[in-house]
């Protein structure tokens, strides 16, 4: 019976050809979607926003090594979780990889079922992120609405702000912040500042600002 998994590619990157070969024949089999790459050069040339699945990379390679990988891969807009084979792992090394938030390091020697869990865990991490970043993709396009005042405001109501203490600090009126916070609200769909407030964490706004 083969394992389960989450849909998903498995992009395997070695510049060992016959164990790209051995190793898709196992993913395969496992039904596990799987593109090969020589390099970790040509991976990331390679690699789109639309790209889902996991990373399965050599620790050694000519140019680009692995770690080096892993780092690019992290400052793209896709950091897709990787899982790392190596021909002999020591121990730095390894916990540099998962410092740098690696799913898992094992050797080439670890028994296939290690491999297919590795890959499952990973999978499933990676719909979870994916999820994340389109949830916040959505999130700042809500807040992206938003006309720049409506922003002045929303940015005073985080820090607990009342009425006529936005309305004297913008050198506008009461009535008007009232009709900026309703609109805020509308925009974004929600009731209560409470809410307004863990949308604006949830999207990284106003980092520097603390409740007075």
């Amino acid at each position: 019976m083969n394992a389960p998994h989450q849909p998903g590619t498995v992009f395997i990157v070695d510049d060992d050809e016959s164990f790209l070969k051995s190793v898709s024949r196992l993913l395969r089999a496992s039904n596990h979607p799987v593109r090969t790459f020589a390099s970790a050069k040509e991976f990331l040339e390679q690699l789109s926003p639309e790209m889902s699945g996991c990373v399965v990379a050599d620790l050694q390679m000519p140019g680009m090594n692995g770690l080096e990988m892993q780092e690019a891969l992290a400052n793209t807009a896709n950091p897709l979780p990787v899982v790392f084979l190596s021909a002999q792992g020591d121990i730095p090394t390894t916990v540099r990889a998962m410092r740098h938030g690696a799913e898992d390091f094992l050797t080439k020697l670890s028994p296939k079922h290690d491999l297919l869990d590795a890959i499952q865990r990973a999978m499933t991490r990676a719909a979870r992120e994916r999820k994340q970043r389109e949830r916040l993709r959505s999130l700042r396009a809500r807040f992206a609405a938003l006309t720049e005042r409506e922003l002045e405001v929303l940015g005073h109501v985080v820090r607990g702000r009342l009425n006529k203490q936005i309305a004297a600090d913008l050198g506008i009126n009461e009535r008007t912040v009232k009709l900026h916070r309703t609109s805020v609200t509308r925009r974004l769909k929600v009731q209560s500042v409470a809410e307004l407030t863990q949308l604006v964490q949830e999207a990284g706004l106003f980092k520097n600002d603390q409740p007075e």
